[in-house]
């Protein structure tokens, strides 16, 4: 037997508890180092006050949206940031760092109601790290992650379009196995990584657009999306650092409350609706980052000939 095959033998043997308790763990070392930065006085100090409640409800009304459709976390929260004043530059960092701690109870959730596809999650976590890590590292030091996000948005504009129709013809043949899901995790990590959010959109939809089951797609894709936000948001906290912890616990705590509810309704909720909302979701979400992008450029263009 050789090496590749022993380890894909010991990992198809990870069960559910080694999972959760894997994800504990790390949410734990990241608990830590939050405490031991705050304590050294690195975190600011900010007061509960009425904007600190905003930003529970947006942290929970986005995380409900994710947790039950497996996307549009990033999408959803960041949109509502930005219309209560907060910088692009905070927003982001300040979504991918409470991912870690929303995405860690929702994949907690969907394996209490067994939305996983075990296998399948081994197959995303691994390629899906690496992307996300390379990823990270680009947007920290070299890219600039706003030039991607107008082609991911079109082509996901399809795909949603396409997931759409699916569920209103309500003909899809469910299929166990996935294609090329490796592929799709590297690439998911990494364009999410870069593009400020992209994972649930662009691997929930594909995977479902193949055919697998909605309810064990959003559970699985939850669950290896903490793996992909905690590794992410070590790169960006190691070049970037966190500005706002006045934003960042406000969305957890908010996420937090609404992961288990999330996942209750991913596992209650109709596969006819489930395909609908999603395509519905993709592609609204996709028509914003294109509107959005439309006219930073008008804003652009203008500000050069005058």
């Amino acid at each position: 037997m050789t090496a590749l095959h022993m380890i894909k033998d010991r990992l198809s043997k990870i069960s559910f508890k080694q999972i959760g308790i894997a994800i504990l763990v790390l949410k734990l070392l990241l608990v830590i180092y939050f405490v031991y930065i705050i304590s050294t006085g690195e975190g600011n100090v900010f007061s509960f006050d009425s904007t600190f409640f905003t930003f529970v409800a947006i942290g929970f009304f986005a995380q409900l949206i994710d947790g039950a459709l497996g996307m549009a976390y990033g999408a959803s929260s960041n949109a509502l940031l930005l219309h209560f004043g907060v910088s692009p530059r905070i927003a982001s960092a300040s979504i991918h760092t409470a991912e870690v701690f929303t995405t860690g109870v929702s994949g907690l959730s969907h394996l209490r109601f067994k939305n996983i596809d075990k296998a399948l999650l081994i197959r995303l976590v691994i390629p899906g790290v690496i992307g996300a890590v390379a990823g990270a590292y680009l947007l920290s030091d070299i890219l600039d992650g706003g030039m991607v996000k107008p082609y991911i948005s079109a082509y996901l504009l399809i795909l949603g379009s396409m997931i759409l129709y699916k569920g209103i013809r309500n003909k899809h043949k469910e299929k166990k196995e996935v294609k090329r899901a490796g592929l799709l995790a590297f690439i998911g990590g990494l364009l999410d990584a870069i593009g400020g959010g992209g994972w649930g959109p662009i691997v929930t939809s594909n995977i479902i657009n193949q055919g697998k089951s909605p309810r064990e797609t959003i559970g699985t894709v939850n669950t290896a999306e903490f793996f992909i936000t905690f590794f992410a948001t070590g790169i960006f906290l190691y070049y970037v650092g966190i500005d706002s912890w006045q934003v960042v616990l406000g969305l957890i705590i908010g996420g937090v409350f609404a992961a288990p509810i999330g996942a209750f309704l991913a596992s209650r909720i109709n596969k006819k609706v489930l395909f609908i909302v999603v395509g519905m979701v993709v592609i609204l979400t996709s028509l914003l980052t294109i509107y959005k992008t439309i006219g930073e450029y008008s804003h652009f263009i203008v500000s050069l000939i005058s």
